[in-house]
């Protein structure tokens, strides 16, 4: 009997360690798919932080060139934005490119964050800087030619460019083909000064009043020689676009333009095809006047776009840099003559501000 006792005691005590076990390998179990589970979902909410969706980001380019010729020439970077933005963890859907109807209308659109990006002057970016703020600056080439001297770059034609990469570029006065184009350029180059009463004689091309080289720089420049200013000229014709500037100089309609330096390399070609002259663009026309450095055309962003915020910006600058190293890229991007891009802070162009209050000062 004792035998038997002592045998259903083992039996039971057996049976309830096996249970005891079990439960704990149950409890292991249910912990660790506890564990598995919550990892998973820790993974796919990472996934979904880091992988941003942008269904469309818009870029608006400044009328400086035919705007034709910009949404031609910058087609593909629709394609090159897109791959570069995706290794930097935005898979962007559609990417849209428009000109503005001038350098306003981009400053506006970028203010009222109907566009998310601008690639605009200086002097358009301090006007609308409440509602855009600059992440890049364009680089150039720099040029033979940098003196103040007008006959400087008259007597080292044609301008060509150096090694040497420039965040700065000129604004010039330069003389066309018409006699009194011609007559202005004599003086210049015989080492007579202009007067005002010569250059208030001529027919001038100007940009809108945001454009840098195509008006405020030439307005402080005409300001500090003769204490006038672009609105105290007689005969003024503003331009749509610079190859619509040159376009009129070409046929004598007008008879001297303020554009940067040196755009003259640009339309080298079209003078004597599609503007049909006999003779090269160095040999008939000339610089007449030189103004200070300008800092180099920004690419802005818009404070109100929608999808923009620091993560963003920081992508597109480096988008933008990678884009103008590659040889596609620079192809896009030289239809502004830009040959590559330096992060910018907002106080590299404080001159600009300096130059925009003056010419605002003069205008009232």
């Amino acid at each position: 009997m004792k035998k038997m006792f002592w045998l259903v005691c083992i039996l039971a005590i057996s049976m309830i360690l096996v249970a005891c076990n079990g439960n704990e390998e149950d409890g292991s179990s249910t912990t660790d798919d506890a564990n598995t589970n919550t990892s998973t979902t820790d993974n796919t909410q990472a996934t979904e932080e880091t992988a941003k969706k942008l269904e469309k980001l818009s870029i608006a380019f400044v009328p400086s060139r035919d705007p034709q010729e910009i949404i031609t020439a910058t087609e593909p970077l629709k394609e090159l934005l897109t791959a570069e933005l995706a290794t930097l963890g935005y898979d962007v859907d559609k990417v849209d490119i428009t000109v503005g109807t001038n350098y306003e209308a981009v400053g506006e659109a970028l203010s009222a964050g109907t566009t998310d990006i601008g690639l605009i002057p200086g002097g358009t970016y301090v006007l609308y800087d409440d509602g855009a703020e600059v992440i890049l600056t364009a680089t150039r080439s720099g040029l033979n030619n940098n003196s103040d001297d007008p006959t400087e770059w008259n007597k080292n034609k044609p301008t060509t460019a150096t090694a040497d990469q420039a965040t700065s570029y000129r604004a010039l006065l330069i003389a066309g083909p018409s006699a009194k184009g011609r007559e202005l350029a004599t003086k210049v180059n015989n080492g007579e000064d202009l007067t005002f009463e010569d250059l208030n004689d001529a027919n001038w091309n100007v940009m809108s009043s945001s454009s840098p080289a195509g008006y405020i720089y030439p307005a402080l420049w005409l300001n500090e020689k003769f204490e006038k200013t672009i609105t105290d000229l007689s005969k003024v014709v503003q331009a749509d676009s610079y190859g619509n500037a040159f376009a009129r100089l070409a046929a004598g309609q007008t008879d001297v333009l303020v554009t940067y330096a040196d755009a003259r390399r640009d339309f080298e070609g079209v003078w004597t095809t599609d503007f049909e002259r006999s003779a090269s663009i160095w040999d008939e026309t000339d610089v007449l006047g030189v103004m200070p450095a300008i800092y180099n055309d920004t690419i802005s962003v818009s404070k109100h776009s929608k999808i923009m915020d620091d993560n963003l910006k920081a992508a597109l600058q480096q988008a933008f840099i990678n884009i103008a190293n590659s040889d596609a890229g620079k192809e896009v991007i030289a239809i502004y003559s830009h040959e590559g891009y330096q992060i910018a802070k907002d106080s590299d162009y404080d001159n600009e501000r300096k130059a925009q209050q003056l010419v605002q000062q003069l205008s009232n």
